[in-house]
């Protein structure tokens, strides 16, 4: 009695570990578990999921089939960023996808084994992620949304052919992505001879006031692909079309929601670059160490006309020859 009991114990335990799909089939595929670890929910960071799942998919990872997503969002909040990480550790999952600085630095503290991937973070050597783009860390790599250009190409556009002197920018504090954009912005602005006006935030309900006080200070305002901020977009557009003041911003889906201009490139293209680097080390083709961080390979200036005239931008001609105009 006692020896059945403890066989049929072990056999359990056995079955419980194994990563093998179960049920009639009896194939012995295995199935992958992928754990997606999310800051908070806004159209870029989505987007670039969608990518991720793309580019796997088309490589022979489906969903249902292969490979099981276990999808968690903070909500914007850190706190439950780490604790995400660490389930998603505990669980045993085969790789992490991070869409965000917290999310990927809470995951690297989590675990220094399961591969991780990341993406939409701005500074991954300065948020200590990884050594260098060309040297990643020994389980982690991914791709950085802070192509070299880019925010240059939208300040430059915002002091040169808006003759702006004072740009507010709005961004949290506490995310070291949008602190290295705030101080970058500052460095481009001083170069042109305009000055820099912060409007700093901790959560998504204090956006609509750091913009209000804005009103009557700045010439125009900047919002970098923060994510606190760009959840909470709305009630920043909300207050730049009553006030006609300009906004730009550090991402094109922020732009087509509202904003005059901003320089920049596909979230899904960003995710399926970051999925194609997941696909080798599923495959066992290549480490994460031997994958390097990657930057988005083209990025554009784009110019919203109805958000233009919402806040008071005459459009010009010639603006065609530095970006393209977006229409909805």
């Amino acid at each position: 009695m006692g020896a059945s009991s403890l066989l049929l114990g072990m056999m359990i335990l056995s079955g419980c570990g194994s990563s093998e799909k179960s049920g009639g089939e009896g194939d012995g595929k295995k199935e992958y578990v992928i754990g997606v670890s999310q800051i908070v929910e806004h159209p870029s960071l989505d987007a670039a999921y969608k990518g991720f799942k793309k580019a796997l998919e088309e490589n022979g990872f489906k969903e249902g089939d292969n490979v099981k997503y276990d999808v968690q969002n903070a909500q914007g909040d850190p706190n439950n960023s780490q604790t995400i990480a660490k389930n998603l550790v505990g669980d045993g999952v085969d790789l992490i996808f991070a869409n965000s600085t917290p999310s990927a630095q809470h995951a690297l503290n989590a675990t220094k084994k399961i591969p991780i991937v990341f993406t939409s973070v701005t500074d991954p050597v300065g948020a200590e992620l990884v050594k260098s783009f060309e040297e990643p860390g020994e389980n982690i790599t991914g791709t950085s949304d802070n192509h070299p250009e880019a925010t240059s190409k939208t300040i430059f556009f915002i002091t040169d052919e808006l003759k702006a002197k004072k740009i507010g920018v709005i961004y949290n504090s506490g995310e070291q992505n949008s602190v290295v954009q705030a101080k970058e912005v500052k460095k481009l602005a001083e170069e042109k001879g305009a000055k820099v006006v912060e409007a700093s935030v901790s959560t998504s309900a204090e956006v609509k006031q750091a913009t209000e006080s804005l009103v009557g200070r700045v010439d125009a305002i900047y919002v970098p692909t923060d994510n606190t901020v760009v959840s909470a977009l709305d009630a920043v557009i909300g207050v730049a079309n009553d006030k006609d003041i300009p906004l730009f911003v550090g991402e094109l889906d922020s732009m087509k929601k509202g904003a005059v201009a901003a320089s920049g490139f596909s979230y899904e293209d960003l995710g399926y670059e970051t999925g194609l680097m997941a696909v080798k080390i599923l495959k066992g083709e290549k480490k994460p160490s031997e994958i390097s961080v990657e930057y988005p390979k083209d990025f554009k200036l784009m110019i919203n006309k109805k958000a233009a005239e919402e806040q008071g931008v005459e459009l010009k001609d010639a603006w065609s020859e530095l970006g393209e105009f977006y229409e909805e």
